[in-house]
């Protein structure tokens, strides 16, 4: 009998969305005017579906007088905030591309993009923490030609084209010719090297990840979502805001940035029935000494997702926050970002050691890096996915969609997979990120995933740090838990040893209060590579060339 491929498509009952985004949130808010739309905890205010929408319009209709229309692109530079929700679905509305602009760019990375991407309105928060926005816009402005306004959130420009819009006639926006293949969003991939790219999404795109995400999720109206992660990211603009107003529910905005206690009395205070995070988010909500005392029995599903979760915090997750719904996502932005996702009635074991089947309407195949050949079942190989979700491109830049994307319209994804006989699929690890010592295959996260297991490590990155005999060596990066005895290479070694191959037992340790993150929590294994060749002094074997 010849193997079975690791090839898989989702079928569905429930077709895809041919809307765009603006009649899709009309629809919703015919069907739900009255129910809470969308709660920013930071400051108080809410808003009902009707209040959203009276909002959302008058600033669509601002953005026309101003001469912001189809195509043109306009930036959002801001944390979380009501105003960001708001400038989405706006823009959506008059078919504006929205560039989503990380908080944490500082004026070098802010110029490329308003150059890169031709924005010709930049909505910006007047600062955060220890971003100065306005500053920096001031500086980077005299050499951003296309640049022609920046609205700074509050401020004068913002506040006239919401009062503008307000005595507009709402007749403006049902002329506007829009399709849902139109490009609505680009976000800005955080490459490890060199500028970022943009990948630009439609529609058809976002719209649909979000509503299918949020589908096996069982999400009605009557849910509340909590989101403490980025709405530049896909996470929060699509998995979370999009999920919530395709299904009449509410989005809840516990901070302008990730605070755990923050979030954990969103969810208390508003009754929150989902909670997303990434893995460190969850992992610092319940270190929270106080985590007890929080009620979250409101709590019912949600999404851990961008980055591999470990087994160990999946199950305090299900255990000590009722989360026994929760879901596991697998994605990138360039899929909008959703490719495969557990579901609620998965058993516990698959719920926590894989990131579930693919997702409605898509395809995944895990083929050969080399040959693009699919891998049978049960072998390792890159990820590719297909289907509604695979972005129009990257935003200028041909040559680099024609790397990632095959003539087959097959976006490869870079991550190493597994899939099984029943088609769940196991992440193991970046191609670029799989260490080769002495000729042997190692995959970090079976050695992260092991280390969880030590009672008194909180978290735990393992990378590839250069080697003048092997080629390459192992290093692990370890978060200790509160009061513990850090642990030194001789522990860690005695820990692995007879459990491990010896080979997959790390060399050197480095214990840490954090790792180097991005913004939207994914750890930067680049940084840790660099910062460890000159904590380890290993220039030397560093400068070694290999074949």
């Amino acid at each position: 009998m010849p193997a079975v491929p690791s090839y898989s498509s989702g079928t569905s009952d429930v077709p895809l969305l041919g809307d765009t985004i603006g009649d899709n949130f009309d629809r919703t808010v015919q069907a739900f005017g009255e129910r809470d739309a969308l709660v920013d905890a930071a400051t108080g205010r809410r808003w009902t579906y009707a209040e959203l929408a009276a909002e959302v319009d008058a600033l669509a209709l601002g953005l026309l007088e101003l001469g912001i229309g189809k195509g043109d692109r306009v930036g959002i530079w801001s944390p979380n905030c009501a105003e960001w929700t708001i400038t989405q679905y706006a823009t959506a509305k008059v078919g504006a591309i929205l560039v989503n602009i990380n908080p944490a760019y500082r004026s070098h990375e802010l110029e490329f993009v308003l150059n890169q991407a031709g924005i010709r309105l930049l909505v910006a928060a007047e600062k955060f923490k220890t971003s100065d926005y306005a500053g920096m816009i001031e500086e980077v402005r005299p050499r951003c030609g296309r640049l022609e306004h920046v609205a700074l959130i509050g401020g004068d420009l913002w506040n006239s084209l919401l009062d503008n819009g307000k005595h507009a006639d709402r007749a403006a926006l049902e002329n506007i010719p829009l399709a849902a293949d139109d490009p609505i969003n680009i976000q800005y991939t955080s490459g490890t090297t060199g500028f970022p790219k943009g990948a630009t999404l439609s529609h058809h795109n976002i719209l649909n990840n979000g509503f299918f995400v949020g589908e096996l999720c069982n999400y009605t109206e009557a849910d509340r979502i909590c989101l403490p992660v980025p709405f530049y990211h896909c996470f929060g603009m699509v998995m979370g805001n999009l999920a919530a107003t395709s299904h009449g529910a509410c989005m809840v905005i516990p901070a302008p940035a990730f605070d755990p206690k923050a979030t954990l009395e969103a969810v208390q205070a508003e009754r929150c029935t989902s909670l997303y995070g990434v893995p460190t988010m969850f992992i610092a909500e319940l270190a929270q000494p106080d985590f007890e005392s929080y009620d979250l029995s409101s709590l019912r599903t949600g999404i851990m997702a961008g980055s591999p979760c470990p087994v160990e915090v999946m199950k305090q997750v299900i255990d000590r926050m009722g989360m026994a719904e929760v879901s596991i996502c697998y994605g990138m932005t360039e899929t909008s970002p959703v490719s495969t996702q557990t579901r609620a009635d998965d058993s516990i074991e698959r719920r926590v050691s894989t990131v579930g089947r693919v997702g409605p309407h898509l395809e995944v195949k895990v083929v050969d890096p080399e040959t693009g050949l699919t891998v049978p079942r049960g072998e390792p190989g890159e990820l590719c996915t297909r289907g509604y979700s695979v972005m129009l491109g990257y935003w200028e830049q041909p040559d680099k969609t024609a790397e990632a994307i095959d003539r087959a319209r097959w976006m490869h994804t870079g991550d190493l997979a597994v899939m099984d006989d029943e088609g769940y699929l196991n992440i193991t690890g970046r191609i670029k990120d799989m260490v080769i010592r002495g000729g042997e295959n190692v995959y970090p996260r079976e050695i992260e995933e092991f280390l969880y297991t030590h009672p008194d490590v909180l978290d735990a990155q393992v990378i590839g740090v250069p080697d003048e005999r092997y080629g390459e060596e192992l290093m692990a990066w370890i978060r200790m838990r509160e009061g513990a005895t850090p642990l030194t290479a001789e522990s860690v070694r005695e820990f692995c040893s007879g459990k491990l191959a010896h080979y997959k037992i790390p060399r050197y340790v480095h214990v840490v209060d954090e790792f180097p993150m991005t913004v939207t929590g994914k750890i930067r294994k680049v940084e840790m590579r660099e910062q460890a060749v000159h904590l380890l002094g290993l220039e030397k074997a560093a400068a070694a060339r290999h074949a």
